[in-house]
């Protein structure tokens, strides 16, 4: 009887174990394959990659700004797509899209006009996004 009864309770116990380990497997296939962990605008970045004058209020002469930002749990190779907005007027400025080279690190992009010419004053947004997911943004102004 008690050979019986363990059988029981192991046919049981085995279905729920398994439909447990198959949902909690699911959960972590839609963990994002990265992390970014801070962002900033800056007027440059240093050969270490990393800001210089991190700011988001810009002169009117802002020929160049930098979006630097870190992050961390890369998966190989994904890539991010950096969307520049100019919000007073709501234009799309630049899309760009890049990868990510290492599982954790930091990094820049930029949005630079051409020889002779400024960033026109107002207000600004860029945004990192992975397969239209936002990971994170920041806002500046030019003057």
């Amino acid at each position: 009887m008690d050979m019986e009864m363990a059988k029981l309770r192991f046919m049981i116990f085995l279905p729920i174990l398994a439909m447990f380990l198959i949902l909690t497997s699911c959960s972590r296939q839609d963990a994002v394959p990265i992390r970014v962990t801070d962002i900033k605008t800056a007027a440059g970045v240093n050969d270490n990659f990393m800001p210089v004058n991190p700011m988001n209020v810009f002169p009117k002469e802002t020929t160049k700004v930098f979006c630097w930002f870190s992050w961390k749990d890369a998966a190989k190779d994904v890539k991010l797509l950096a969307k520049w907005h100019y919000l007073t007027d709501d234009i799309p400025v630049l899309d760009y899209t890049f990868a990510i080279p290492r599982k954790e690190g930091t990094g820049s992009v930029s949005l630079s006009m051409p020889e002779g010419k400024t960033l026109p004053p107002g207000l600004y947004r860029v945004t990192l996004l992975l397969d239209k997911k936002e990971l994170k943004s920041v806002t500046f102004k030019v003057l």
